[in-house]
């Protein structure tokens, strides 16, 4: 291929968080060595769709989108978390270049070589420091860890990732560090279980600026906080070790949010599912917490309609949330998953009593929300812009208690001057369900 026409990829890239750093990861790797990369299939040499395979309608939406670019572009490859059932991805899409399982980037790569080879030296290519990002340039994520230890009866993530596997200290701050100094201001940090970072090496220490840093949680959040950008925890677990961080919370080291799975609340259903099932501890560990740090916001995931769960276990779960005080909440209907224990369960629900039930955790979650909210308005808050809208002009904005596309938005008056990634201070005027009206000090 001449040097005036670089090979050029497309990426589909589908799922959690987690799947979105391996996609970066991927196309960082790629364009230091020369290839460019285009927004549509029609510009695209050849096509990476990095998939999910965490639910069965995941499975299905990353097959279609397979499908989706056989057609659109023809030259197809496939990763991510569906690829390691290649002969289901085959069967429906036997023209499927290439096949590779969850975090194999390099394999990824060498796929994409055997189909259209670079065209230069990579050492002649340069990228940024911090890597390519299909993120906006004020956030970014990052995973510092791979798999998990839990075993959950209803979730095949181990079986998909593996057993958890921490990343070096060092490799997760300098990769921070590299992030903020090319204008990041908010790392969201992901894993599968973020409280248990270091376990599995030991909490082993490295050392960086002449320090000595252990992999620990604590120590790993602490020193995010120093790089002067904001710090938002995800999938983090309520064990005990958890209360410090609190506490650098309430000192404005890291975001006083948490991102916590709690999946359900009744005893029952969450020694079924296995999962911790000492709600009333949990209970206690939150009231602490909030005695700490009063700001803090909590938002988690939670499923209902599993296998057993009766009107008493769903109202149970209904009073908790309440009593608890969830900000923000996702709510699945349980859906048996290829593979998961909890298929074999008995007493499985009938969707349309998930459904309902669903319809009625949502409006529930909701007045616990707006309970919340519009005992903030009136506060002043800083908050991160992330874009304009088109017709109204208004900023769309997040405060310190919302992450990016899975919460609420605060809407901000504008007068033209605001852009995506300023800093600003704003009043909150009006709660419009889970979003805010606010205006500019």
């Amino acid at each position: 291929m001449p040097a005036s026409s670089p090979p050029t990829i497309g990426i589909v890239s589908l799922g959690c968080p987690k799947a979105l750093v391996d996609s970066e990861r991927i196309l960082t790797q790629l364009r230091a060595e020369g290839y460019l990369i285009s927004p549509d299939y029609a510009g695209a040499d050849t096509v990476i769709v990095n998939t999910c395979g965490f639910l069965d309608s995941a499975k299905e939406e990353s097959l279609a989108a397979i499908g989706e670019a056989i057609s659109e572009n023809g030259k197809v490859i496939v990763t991510g978390c569906m690829g390691g059932e290649e002969d289901v991805i085959r069967a429906a899409h036997p023209s499927v270049l290439a096949v590779t399982g969850p975090h194999q980037a390099q394999q990824v790569v060498s796929a994409v070589h055997e189909v259209i080879p670079p065209a230069h030296d990579p050492k002649m290519d340069l990228v940024p420091d911090c890597g390519l990002k299909l993120t906006p340039a004020h956030y970014a994520y990052l995973k510092i860890s791979e798999g998990c230890n839990n075993s959950c009866n209803f979730c095949i993530i181990p079986d998909i990732r593996g057993k958890l596997v921490s990343r070096p200290v060092v490799s997760v701050l300098y990769e921070a560090e590299r992030l903020v100094n090319a204008g990041v201001k908010e790392l969201l940090v992901i894993s599968q279980d973020t409280s248990a970072y270091g376990v599995d090496i030991g909490f082993q220490p490295g050392k960086w600026h002449g320090n000595e840093i252990k992999a620990r949680f604590f120590e790993l959040a602490k020193q995010l906080g120093s790089l002067g950008s904001w710090v938002r925890l995800h999938y983090v677990y309520p064990y005990p070790h958890v209360d410090e961080v609190i506490e650098l919370m309430e000192d404005n080291i890291v975001l006083p949010y948490l991102d916590i799975p709690f999946q359900h609340a009744s005893p029952k259903i969450l020694k079924n599912m296995r999962r911790p099932a000492n709600d009333d501890k949990v209970l206690r560990r939150i009231e602490n917490w909030r005695n700490i740090c009063p700001d803090l916001a909590l938002r988690s995931t939670f499923i209902v309609g599993y296998p057993g769960e009766t009107e008493e276990d769903f109202q149970y779960l209904l009073d908790w949330i309440s009593e608890a005080k969830i900000l923000r909440a996702g709510c699945f209907r349980y859906e048996a998953v290829s593979g998961a224990k909890s298929n074999q369960l008995p007493d499985q629900i009938p969707e349309e009593v998930k459904q309902e039930r669903w319809h009625r955790f949502m409006q529930a979650q909701l007045e616990v929300s707006n309970e919340l909210m519009s005992a903030m308005t009136g506060k002043q808050v800083t908050v991160l812009v992330d874009g304009i809208d088109e017709e109204t002009g208004e900023a769309i904005a997040r405060g310190t208690f919302d992450a990016p596309e899975i919460d609420g938005n605060i809407f901000i008056s504008n007068d033209g001057h605001l852009q995506q990634g300023d800093m600003v201070k704003v009043s909150l005027d009006e709660v419009d369900e889970y979003d805010f009206l606010a205006h500019l000090v």
